[in-house]
């Protein structure tokens, strides 16, 4: 089918998911409660159903009550059983895909349960609301009349015990549908390389010919491949290379340090970038409106969603505090539990967020649960880290690529401090005043931070170790974590990644 033809009649169809949207944006709590019982009702025959007592489930309290909240950790043992071959542990369809995820607060493998329902009710059906809700908003668009290049993960599926596991962006993408696939670029056969190099490569030669009007992917590993892309190219600008491109969807990371830079690279007048909130876990929110950082919470993926107020005075959750959509308050942070379609029941997937809008509900990613510093009770979230750099290095005229902190704890006479290692795109001309604007917009953002290092009392000022270019790269390269699925962990209140970082730049 010739492109301008699909282009015609798919931006049709899609449009048509936008009534479906206001329905769930105008009836969100009942939307959510019969999704519940739906999940319930057809589960209440597996293990996990005939345990928790799921036929005597009525109400959201039963539901609290009786379904206790679990992590990874917690089901873990239930996974190995069902990758084995065991089936109707904790979802009555078939589960033949499982997610792998390293992780960013541990090495250890996670293998998340993925259903047919997962696929197509979730993930595919968030493909196509994301690009309902970009020509809802642009109605001139032309962006099906080429192709969106996607960059995924960087390994291929794996087959064992008569199931497969790999980057959900693998299982994604070997299961798309043909007009996803006549739609995109690179193929599925370069999509699924393993070897991260080789893969830039073939990337880069596939899709210099193809008309691009869209992108899609994690931005620290986008940003990688357009570098080589302009370097292969000589052009100074993406815009010079694919000219029709009109919008950049992005998830994964927070865009705040990267959105000057990119917009360097697209000075095409009107180009937009839209934000998604997804993980192996599910989808879950999707920018609704042009020139927004408010992501739409989507309530009809499947998923079931219960919010814990996050503190991180304590960093154990209180099942006890756990409330539904209906319950939620503005500029809270929030830990995220969620049930879903493939099986997993009141499970703390790690992110917090926090509601910006409650009618209808969208929400602004905040960090991870265990990605914070709060060595010396100063409370800082990725959220406080990247507001306060973007500040920056608008006010500086410089771009950070990557960077990562933690704490210096206090020795004998010595007081505590925050140590940070940042690579940059292009540095500020004196770094000493980059650390001083960084410390006072840190302040700014935390109050607690503020309180701590008023006069130095307990902190000292910020250090900053400057990365020599392609380190951080390095460093994922070194721990087996090159592709778009790995992320450097931007906070933490250990210093093992800081030091091996220090060591690796020395």
């Amino acid at each position: 089918m010739p492109l301008p033809l699909f282009h015609s009649i798919a931006s049709w169809i899609l449009k048509k998911r936008i009534h479906q949207i206001e329905l769930f944006m105008k009836f969100p709590n009942e939307v959510q409660e019969e999704l519940r019982y739906h999940l319930i009702s057809k589960a209440k025959y597996t293990e996990v159903g005939k345990r928790y007592g799921f036929e005597s489930i009525e109400s959201y309290h039963d539901f609290k009550n009786k379904i206790p909240l679990s992590n990874y950790e917690s089901i873990s043992e239930a996974i190995e059983r069902c990758r084995k071959g065991t089936q109707n542990i904790f979802w009555p369809s078939p589960i033949k895909w499982f997610a792998k995820s390293s992780g960013t607060t541990q090495a250890k493998s996670k293998f998340i349960p993925v259903s047919t329902e997962a696929l197509e009710d979730c993930h595919y059906k968030a493909g196509k609301d994301m690009l309902s809700l970009y020509f809802n908003n642009n109605e001139h668009s032309q962006l099906l009349s080429g192709k969106c290049l996607r960059l995924g993960g960087s390994h291929e599926l794996y087959n064992e015990n008569n199931s497969s596991f790999g980057d959900l962006s693998a299982i994604i993408i070997q299961n798309l549908p043909f007009w996803a696939e006549l739609s995109s670029t690179p193929s599925h056969k370069t999509s699924l390389i393993a070897e991260w190099e080789t893969k830039m490569k073939a990337i880069i030669t596939e899709t210099l010919p193809e008309k691009v009007t869209s992108l899609a992917g994690i931005p620290s590993w986008m940003l990688i491949l357009l570098q080589n892309v302009l370097r292969e190219t000589g052009k100074t600008t993406v815009t010079e290379v694919w000219p029709d491109a009109e919008v950049y969807f992005h998830g994964g990371v927070s865009f705040k340090p990267y959105r000057d830079l990119y917009r360097s690279l697209f000075p095409k007048p009107g180009f937009q970038f839209y934000e998604i909130y997804n993980a192996s876990e599910g989808f879950f929110a999707i920018q609704d409106q042009n020139n927004s950082e408010d992501l739409l919470l989507m309530l009809d993926y499947g998923i079931f969603y219960e919010f814990i107020p996050f503190n991180l005075d304590n960093d154990t959750l209180d099942e006890a505090n756990c409330i539904p959509l209906s319950e939620v308050q503005l500029n809270t942070n929030y830990a995220l539990v969620i049930t879903t379609n493939a099986g997993l029941w009141r499970y703390k997937i790690g992110d917090t967020l926090r509601f910006t809008h409650l009618s209808p509900y969208r929400i602004q990613v905040t960090g991870r649960t265990k990605h914070h510093i709060n060595a010396f009770g100063e409370e800082l979230i990725i959220d406080n880290a990247e507001k306060a750099i973007q500040k920056v290095t608008r006010d500086l005229h410089c771009v950070v690529s990557n960077y990562t902190a933690a704490p210096i704890f206090m020795q004998n006479q010595k007081k505590g401090a925050h140590e940070w290692v940042i690579e940059f795109e292009k540095e500020p001309e004196k770094i000493e005043l980059f650390a001083a604007l960084l410390d006072q917009a840190l302040q700014e953002e935390n109050s607690d931070y503020e309180a701590k290092r008023y006069k130095n009392m307990t902190l000292d000022r910020l250090t900053i170790n400057v990365a020599r270019k392609g380190l951080f790269y390095e460093w994922l390269a070194k721990n087996g974590k090159l592709g778009g699925q790995h992320k450097v962990p931007r906070l933490s209140n250990s210093r093992k990644i800081v030091e091996e970082l220090l060591q690796m730049n020395a």
